[in-house]
């Protein structure tokens, strides 16, 4: 993979799914990261497909080199530096730990935002807009973008005990409200 020919495709994948420009951000270097120099978080305002604000990875899987290639998008009711942190933090430990994919839960070590009960993530395919934005094709690999939603402890629990199926039941039967920051948790 050519690093800077993949962030260049990858943001253009998202931004005609979106319609609009994104705003790149980059986290503050961290000297302990192991995250590559192209990384970054593309940031859309709210716009025609969803009114609100969403955060995407470019360049999560530029190290790796088997199946698990994902990028990551989060929803948020409003724009907060704090989820480019987070998306940051996910996409260092995708390529220094065990990687991550769909599925997968993560304790995200504090609040997703201020008041809320949600410190723990689950990726998800991306219900809300398919495979128009979850497969991203660059060259002869595959990459998905997968649907990061912030759920409380009880929900990663329950997800354990019970499978993520379960889980996406739950959420689907509770009307889940992903963007309602001081949710309560559905278990």
């Amino acid at each position: 993979m050519t690093f800077e020919s993949y962030t260049q495709d990858l943001n253009l994948h998202y931004e005609r799914y979106f319609g609009i420009k994104g705003t790149k951000y980059v986290w503050p270097k961290d000297p302990h990261q192991k995250m590559h120099p192209e990384f970054y978080v593309l940031v859309f305002a709210p716009n025609n497909i969803h009114q609100m604000w969403i955060y995407c990875t470019v360049g999560m899987s530029l190290f790796r080199d088997d199946n698990n290639l994902i990028e990551l998008f989060i929803f948020s009711p409003q724009q907060d530096d704090s989820i480019v942190e987070l998306l940051t933090v996910a996409a260092s430990y995708h390529i220094s730990n065990t990687p991550l994919n769909i599925h997968h839960t993560f304790n995200i070590g504090r609040p997703w935002l201020n008041e809320s009960n949600c410190e723990h993530c689950f990726i998800s395919l991306p219900y809300l807009d398919g495979e128009r934005l979850e497969i991203f094709q660059y060259q002869d690999k595959q990459v998905h973008c997968y649907w990061l939603i912030p759920i409380t402890e009880a929900e990663k629990n329950y997800k354990i005990k019970f499978g993520y199926e379960a889980l996406e039941q739950l959420f689907e039967n509770s009307s889940l409200d992903y963007l309602k920051v001081g949710r309560k948790s559905l278990i």
